[in-house]
């Protein structure tokens, strides 16, 4: 799309394909790094860069909200060419939208130094190296229109999510923080309504291209299907009967709660019993 050329990182692919690489790299090197070193704790970094996605992540919100308003954009369909300067204001709200996804790499990054290994599943890895990808091919095609969609959805759930593991940096916050297993169903229906909302242009088209429609909707179908398998594994998994024999009540329950309410993201697992 001509309206993008020129603009930071658009006109070659080599640089996201490198900074992936790297990105994938720094995982299997960084472990290797850190199997005999100690982890390092990080709350302060943790707490900035929680802090700093969520603001970004509410201008974005904030500001496709009101791009897409201002162009009278079809919710239904919208095409890439009639709303003028508002196209132009959605597709550089939707440039951070891509400029965010090598920000958040550093969610893998502080796992590694962590030494939270069990959290860098292949849905992570998948999620965080795809997306990067994928929106550059948006940016450069289809940076508008029907693509600000999935956006506006994500920016609002990243407000949520990435509050959630600012806040559970800090161990006063974290017995209020009930509501993880609700993000991730959250995180399920946005998927769900962004496939809907993309079928709905290719049902009704509107000059949007149709193979991206079809693109869009079946990577979402893959995430719909991996994030389900988390959620099931997650939270329906029953204890099994040896766990339960083998596990007293005292060690399952402090100060009134279950040990899994403690369980939070960004790297923090089950807090350590009461000495």
């Amino acid at each position: 799309d001509a309206r993008v050329r020129g603009w930071f990182l658009l006109d070659s692919y080599l640089p996201t394909f490198f900074l992936t690489g790297a990105y994938l790299l720094c995982i299997w090197l960084g472990n290797k790094f850190m199997k005999n070193r100690p982890p390092f704790s990080l709350r302060p970094h943790l707490i900035v860069y929680n802090l700093g996605i969520t603001l970004l992540s509410f201008y974005m919100l904030i500001e496709l909200i009101l791009a897409t308003w201002e162009g009278g954009y079809n919710l239904q369909c919208q095409n890439l060419h009639s709303a003028g300067e508002a196209d132009i204001r959605v597709a550089k709200v939707l440039w951070w939208y891509y400029f965010s996804k090598v920000i958040e790499f550093m969610d893998t990054i502080f796992f590694v130094l962590r030494k939270k290994t069990s959290q860098i599943t292949f849905l992570h890895v998948y999620h965080h190296a795809t997306m990067f990808n994928i929106w550059w091919c948006v940016l450069n095609w289809i940076p508008c229109g029907q693509s600000f969609f999935g956006p506006t959805l994500n920016s609002f759930i990243h407000v949520l999510m990435y509050s959630y593991y600012g806040l559970s940096v800090i161990p006063s916050m974290r017995k209020y923080l009930w509501w993880k297993k609700y993000l991730t169903q959250a995180q399920l229906i946005q998927f769900l309504l962004t496939i809907v909302h993309t079928l709905s242009a290719a049902v009704k088209p509107c000059g949007f291209p149709f193979g991206c429609l079809m693109f869009q909707s079946s990577y979402m179908a893959t995430l719909v299907i991996l994030f389900i398998n988390f959620y099931i594994k997650t939270y329906r998994k029953a204890p099994s009967r040896t766990a339960v024999k083998e596990t007293p009540v005292t060690t399952e329950i402090k100060n009134g709660f279950h040990k899994d309410y403690f369980a939070v993201a960004n790297g923090l697992q089950n807090n350590k019993k009461a000495q």
